[in-house]
């Protein structure tokens, strides 16, 4: 009996996964839950296991191939496992599995057909090194990267030449910043995107965290940031303004009774957002902690699936790059994205009178399809409010 390999829900903005690499051949044992394949999305690089016991029969999506979600990657023959032959047929080896069950000689997947047309790459000049010499989508992007970093290298100019003007880069995409370009258009074309923005005194948080900084880290080992403060309020807010952490639909508003808060955390080659499940049960503490947690396993790709799902409303801390103001597009289908500014001492008026204090701008884009902006401005007072009147005793 052949059983499907198929590609999983990896989020529900999630539309399809790219191979990156099959971890067993056509024609070897693989056991019930040992890992078969490694996946990568826009939002985690995750190894798929096996659904079954049995023999890896044959691979549909070969390395470098991106298919949409429930599409079948490989068959696994399950009574190749239990030993049963068919009567009649003769029993083939691994090595003749392999053989016979192989794309031909020269056989390259959609997905590398397509960038080779794109980029103007004639295959049979790039080495592969997937499985029997193919060429896989991370040679062909390799190949380009290389090909685009030395393009006068390649050309003899004579002394007397003119110097030639300077080629343009083409750096390949990869299929993280595609999902996220698609993601961001997406967006952008559903949602009413309103932004408002609110300014916020931080001065008692910042001068807290500058008293207790020392004594936080040797207790817990975290940095005390303002991330877990933003994140705290605006948890506080969304259980007193509950549309806030909705969807629109066709049937209807839904409103969502899990408070589940996804972190935009910046990387290299892109952006990536865990989630903090019932951010509004969890102590400060364990906020921090877990902030921190998701954060460093997300730059080393180590986010399992569950993390990066199901959000309700999304918390950017910009300010943490240096940006002041912004506005912040909507995952969706949330309602509603915050992004916290840099913190920054500037002069402000109180009581008539001239002060220093550390200040920072709350921007909020949320979808005017659900929300009216007196709704908005009322959660944004909340969550002001909260940071201001912050109750430090909850802390530690």
């Amino acid at each position: 009996m052949l059983i499907d390999v198929v590609m999983p829900q990896m989020g529900e903005s999630v539309a399809e996964g790219t191979v990156v690499t099959w971890l067993k051949k056509v024609g070897e044992h693989v056991a019930k839950d040992e890992p078969l394949v490694a996946i990568s999305t826009d939002k985690v690089d995750v190894e798929i296991p096996s659904a079954a016991a049995g023999v890896l029969a044959k691979i549909v999506v070969h390395e470098g191939g991106t298919a949409p979600v429930g599409a079948v990657l490989a068959h696994i023959d399950e009574a190749s496992h239990a030993g049963a032959v068919q009567p009649g047929r003769p029993v083939m080896t691994q090595e003749e599995g392999v053989k016979a069950a192989a794309p031909p000689a020269g056989w390259y997947s959609p997905a590398v057909l397509e960038l080779a047309k794109e980029h103007g790459v004639d295959l049979t000049q790039v080495k592969g090194t997937g499985a029997e010499g193919r060429v896989t989508r991370k040679d062909l992007l390799d190949f380009i990267a290389r090909r685009s970093q030395t393009p006068a290298a390649a050309r003899r100019v004579s002394p007397e030449s003119p110097t030639p003007p300077a080629e343009d880069r083409i750096l390949p995409i990869s299929p993280m910043r595609r999902a996220i370009a698609e993601h961001m258009v997406r967006s952008r074309r559903t949602a009413a995107h309103v932004t408002q923005i609110h300014e916020v005194d931080m001065t008692a948080i910042d001068r807290y965290r500058h008293a207790h900084h020392d004594a936080f880290f040797g207790e817990t080992g975290v940095t005390l940031t303002f991330l877990p403060f933003v994140v705290k309020a605006a948890a506080d807010g969304l259980r007193a303004y509950p549309l806030m952490n909705a969807s629109y639909t066709r049937e209807g508003i839904i409103v969502k009774q899990a408070v589940n808060i996804g972190i935009a955390v910046a990387l290299d080659e892109g952006l990536i957002v865990p989630v903090l499940r019932e951010a509004d049960k969890k102590s400060f503490l364990t906020l921090a902690k877990q902030l921190a947690d998701l954060a460093a396993r997300s730059r080393d790709k180590r986010l399992s699936l569950e993390e990066v799902h199901d959000g309700t409303f999304t918390v950017n801390n910009f300010g943490a790059l240096g940006t002041m103001i912004g506005t912040p597009i909507i995952v969706q289908p949330q309602a509603a994205i915050l992004g916290l500014g840099k913190v920054v001492k500037r002069p402000v008026v109180i009581d008539d009178t001239i002060v220093i204090r550390s200040m920072a701008y709350l921007c909020l884009s949320y979808d005017h399809r659900l929300i009216d902006g007196a709704y908005a401005s009322a959660f944004l007072n909340h969550v002001q409010a909260t940071l201001q009147e912050f109750d430090f005793s909850i802390v530690r």
